[in-house]
């Protein structure tokens, strides 16, 4: 599941495997993919496509996808407006929605996060969460509560499950996902660090013959660790596939563009070994194999009536837009460096380019152009605007002027922009009036590092930005977006 798809879930639907995955701060929230094999997905929509949760605001994290009957149910996190993260509850008449959320289900003083819903021995309904405890320097406890049939509260007590407690599962245990077999429930979860360069996370799992316990862990955990080829693996979904073999989804960060791209979904396949422990098989996948699919060259001619699937936007700040004729036109904004729409990228390497019409109108005050985002405080664009080309960098909020010259009059009515990524964070822009010859606006074709921009739990967005007032409007003919494995 090339791309940032930290944390995601499968679950199978008729004939199709479903996933989701966390969207935290990006908009729209919580893709929905499908798939038959398990190894080739499309994106087909989203959990929430526009507007958010009433009750919510931002982290969007760790959607588990369920089906019982004839609903679809997402549990979810996200941060509560005015308190902490909760746990959330969306469903559906179809897989593919429309959802109606019905609000949070619990969100304890530390947090709640990861809910997974499991059915006990005798058939009752309950859900699965952990308790944040690792946010303020305290254990990190699985409670399991039982859970109306509607799934829209939870009833009764909660009991713990089992908590951190071994040296290598670190300040926490997280992102449990429990099937049954063979007389044992068997809870598969992630643990230690989860996120960004230092990142120190795996996966383990334990097992009982009731849902509630006693619980035993596996005494050869974790049983999913870092290679070079994947690092930090863990927080999945298990599933069983329609021939029968045992997988589990879960994400990792490629060795080779680590957290520039983000935490990417891997399929591990495990089998059952004679002591009824799961045990991962060994593989040889290397990133290249699995991304090989979605690096093929994208391009958005902008000639649909609607903005395509795969675009996002800050989610506190979703900008406006609007498609027609063949052209983006987006809606400048004057804070947290403008209005922004970007892309996922797939690897260390790539190039992304953009035609930006009538630059030469832009007034002063206002900028529009390509840029690499990691968040609205983090980002490096080139951009035009009252006469002149930028290249700037907003880190932790504060923009500063890289380099700066005249517009050239042969682009006053179009102008080609392009940024070349290599080695994952080395970001060299350059303009065009043609197409043909380039410019980098820094002396001998230098780089700028953009070792910045990824945020703990994100990968890099690449696409278009648009600073200045509302009343300012940037035009785009065109976005592509080149990777190379």
């Amino acid at each position: 599941m090339p791309g940032d798809f930290p944390d995601p879930s499968v679950t199978k639907i008729g004939d199709t495997y479903w996933a989701s995955a966390t969207s935290s701060n990006w908009g729209p929230v919580f893709p929905l993919l499908t798939s038959k094999n398990l190894t080739q997905w499309q994106l087909t929509g989203y959990v929430f496509p526009d507007k958010l949760p009433d009750w919510a605001d931002y982290y969007f994290w760790a959607p588990e996808v369920t089906q019982e009957g004839n609903k679809t149910y997402v549990f979810y996190c996200a941060h509560k407006k005015g308190g902490n993260l909760a746990v959330g509850v969306a469903s559906a008449d179809r897989p593919e929605g429309p959802y109606r959320d019905h609000g949070p289900l619990v969100g304890q003083a530390d947090g709640s996060i990861d809910a997974f819903p499991m059915r006990d021995e005798n058939g009752k309904l309950y859900l699965i969460w952990k308790e944040d405890g690792n946010s303020v320097n305290q254990p990190t406890p699985i409670w399991a509560q039982p859970l109306n049939d509607d799934r829209t509260a939870l009833t009764g007590e909660k009991t713990e499950l089992f908590r951190n407690s071994v040296p290598w599962e670190g300040n926490l245990v997280e992102g449990v996902s429990v099937v049954r077999h063979d007389g044992y429930f068997y809870a598969f979860y992630a643990a230690n660090g989860c996120c960004g360069h230092n990142c120190t996370y795996g996966a383990g799992v334990a097992r009982a013959k009731k849902l509630l316990g006693p619980w035993e862990k596996d005494p050869a955990n974790p049983l999913i660790k870092s290679s070079t080829a994947w690092r930090c693996p863990g927080h999945g979904t298990v599933t069983q596939g329609f021939d029968g073999r045992w997988f589990m989804l879960h994400h990792a960060y490629s060795g080779s563009s680590f957290e520039n791209v983000g935490r990417q979904g891997v399929l591990s396949e495990f089998v059952w070994n004679t002591a009824g422990w799961p045990e991962f098989l060994p593989t040889d996948s290397k990133p290249t194999a699995i991304n090989k699919a979605a690096a093929q060259p994208f391009a958005d001619e902008f000639t649909s009536p609607t903005l395509a699937l795969g675009w996002q936007w800050p989610v506190e700040d979703k900008p406006q837009f609007a498609v027609r004729s063949g052209q983006l036109h987006l809606t400048a904004h004057p804070d947290k460096g403008g209005a922004a729409l970007g892309r996922s990228i797939y690897t260390a390497t790539y190039t992304a380019s953009t035609t930006l019409l009538a630059a030469s109108t832009l007034p002063a005050g206002s900028t529009a152009g390509l840029a690499a985002i990691g968040d609205p405080n983090n980002t490096l664009a080139l951009t035009v605007g009252g006469g002149k080309l930028q290249l700037w960098e907003r880190r932790e909020g504060k923009q500063r002027i890289l380099a700066e010259t005249n517009l050239p009059t042969s682009a006053a009515n179009t102008l080609q922009l392009r940024v070349q990524v290599s080695e994952g964070n080395q970001y060299r822009f350059a303009y065009s009036a043609d197409g043909k010859s380039w410019t980098n606006p820094l002396a001998n074709n230098g780089a700028i590092s953009g070792q910045f921009l990824p945020p703990w739990d994100r990968g890099v967005r690449v696409g278009l930005v648009a600073q200045g007032p509302g009343s300012v409007t940037a035009a785009f003919e065109r976005f592509a977006l080149d990777s190379r494995l």
